[in-house]
Formats: structure tokens, C-alpha cells, sequence
């Protein structure tokens, strides 16, 4: 679809995607794999030895109004999974719909997850309601992050209108630990106001499970220059959330790259290799 195009009257797109992780053999595979229309993945790649590689596909490249995307992930005990996707989501202007994404994120005791995928661009009269929901029990181990910019600065697009309503969610043993919804109106008087987006048009969120006081020293002290970002970080009952605004998703990219970087080694033991796709 072209950028910008409004939303014709044919059929909505629904892409459901459920993956199943299981030990085997010394490494994680793919032990079950269940997809229906434009969601799927590609073939594991294994950089490090046992980790597996995913790269998530959507190849329409974008969500129109009443689009819906399900995916749904489920880390068995001993898997060590990093998932990534080869290029940012877009959501395209609407004529009224809204397009619907749902994520639902499952570790059990001793599984390993690191969630990365690209950030999403959100065009001007947008309109998407997300929801990402991150199910961890004592011993499991995350590195996550979510990204998104509104509208397209660099070529001059604000988001004037459209709405974005994202939902964050973690739960350990089936408790709250992050609970975040947001209302995001184009052209609301939030995205200028030092309590809302402060005049910024990209945010991000990497959260890190289990962290302690050392791991926040640690990305505070990996914060890049205040002048590119607004940032902050804290910790709350062993989860890290580390957050950053930014006027394009550019320095916004680096920062949450540079928290991974430092944070890999402690949260999951291995060395910061990048996934090949982040360098294309």
C-alpha cells in the first residue's frame, strides 16, 4: 500500500501467529507453529550455539483500519529465545477503523525470552489499539522492548489525527508488576505538554526481568546525551523499566540498543551479538 493511503472498503486483514518453544537436542526449536493469513516467520537461525534466532514476517508491511494481528508465544523451561523483526511496523491513515494487535508473551520457570521487535510508525490519522501482555513465573528471564513514533518528522508528517491507545502489561506468578495504558490523540494538547510527550514524536519502554540495583546503576550509566533523549529508568519488585522520548525514532533506536548491549550479559548470560538483520 502506498504511504498514507486511506482505508478502501474490502476485506480486513486478521494474522494470527501462535509459537510454542521447547529444549531439544542441546539447543530451542520451534516444537509447535500454528499461523493463519499475513503473520509468519522465518526458518531459526543459531549465531550463538543454542539461542534461537526468530525473525517475525508480516509482509503486507502494514496495518490499514480493521486489520487485527494475534501473536501469541509460549517459552518452555530451558529455551532461550531473542525474536526480532527485519524492518519497522506501519500503521497507515484510516478512513475510521481501528487496526487491532495483540501480544501475548508466555515464559515458564527457567525459559529464557527476548523480545525486539523493530519500532512501529504510526501516519498521520492513524488509528490502533495495542496491547502486549507478558506472562513470567520465579526463574524466567526477559529482555523487551517496545518502540513506536507517531507520524513521520523527518519528511515533515505530524500526527495531527488519529488516535494510538497501546497497552503494556507484565504479571509474575500471576501478579501485577507493570500495568500501562495510554491515550493518544493526534493533535492533543498532551503530545506538546511537559506531562505528556513534551514535543517528541518517538517512545520507548525495555523492561528487564529479574534486575536488581546493580542493573540500574548499570543503565543509568548507559544513557547517551540528554540532548537527543529524555530518559529515566526504575525498579520495582526485580523489574527494570527503562524509558526514552525522543524526536524520531533515530537516537530513540540507539538508546534502547545501547540498555541492550549492557544488559544482555546480566539478564541472560550471553554475550551482546546482535541479530544480522539489525545491521541490513
Amino acid at each position: 500500500m502506498a504511504a498514507g493511503v486511506e482505508r478502501v472498503d474490502t476485506a480486513d486483514w486478521h494474522g494470527e501467529l501462535e509459537l510454542g518453544f521447547c529444549a531439544r537436542g542441546g539447543r530451542t526449536v520451534v516444537g509447535h507453529r500454528r499461523h493463519r493469513g499475513p503473520l509468519m516467520v522465518q526458518s531459526p537461525f543459531y549465531p550463538e550455539g543454542s539461542t534461537c534466532h526468530l525473525y517475525l514476517l508480516h509482509p503486507p508491511g502494514g496495518l490499514v483500519g480493521g486489520d487485527r494481528i494475534t501473536v501469541t508465544l509460549d517459552c518452555a523451561a530451558g529455551t532461550q529465545t531473542l525474536i526480532t523483526t527485519p524492518a519497522s511496523g506501519k500503521v497507515y491513515r484510516s478512513a475510521g477503523a481501528t487496526s487491532q494487535v495483540r501480544q501475548r508473551l508466555q515464559l515458564a520457570a527457567g525459559a529464557t525470552l527476548e523480545w525486539l521487535p523493530a519500532e512501529t510508525i504510526l501516519f498521520d490519522g492513524a488509528r490502533c489499539r495495542s496491547r502486549t501482555r507478558l506472562e513470567l513465573v520465579t526463574g524466567s528471564r526477559l529482555l523487551a522492548w517496545e518502540a513506536w513514533g507517531l507520524g513521520r518528522p523527518v519528511c515533515g508528517e505530524r500526527f495531527t489525527r488519529g488516535e494510538f491507545i497501546p497497552s503494556l502489561e507484565v504479571f509474575r506468578d500471576g501478579h501485577p508488576l507493570l500495568v500501562e495504558r495510554s491515550r493518544l490523540r493526534g493533535g492533543s494538547r498532551f503530545l506538546q505538554q511537559p506531562f505528556g510527550l513534551a514535543g517528541t514524536t518517538a517512545a520507548g519502554t525495555l523492561l528487564a526481568h529479574p534486575a536488581d540495583a546493580q542493573d540500574l546503576a548499570v543503565v543509568r550509566s548507559a544513557i547517551g546525551t540528554p540532548e537527543t533523549c529524555l530518559v529515566a529508568a526504575s525498579l520495582v519488585d526485580g523489574l527494570l523499566a527503562c524509558r526514552v522520548l525522543a524526536a524520531s525514532l533515530a537516537p530513540l533506536r540507539r538508546q534502547l540498543e545501547a540498555w541492550w548491549r549492557v544488559l544482555r550479559p546480566r539478564i541472560t548470560g550471553l554475550a551482546p551479538v546482535a541479530p544480522r538483520i539489525w545491521a541490513t
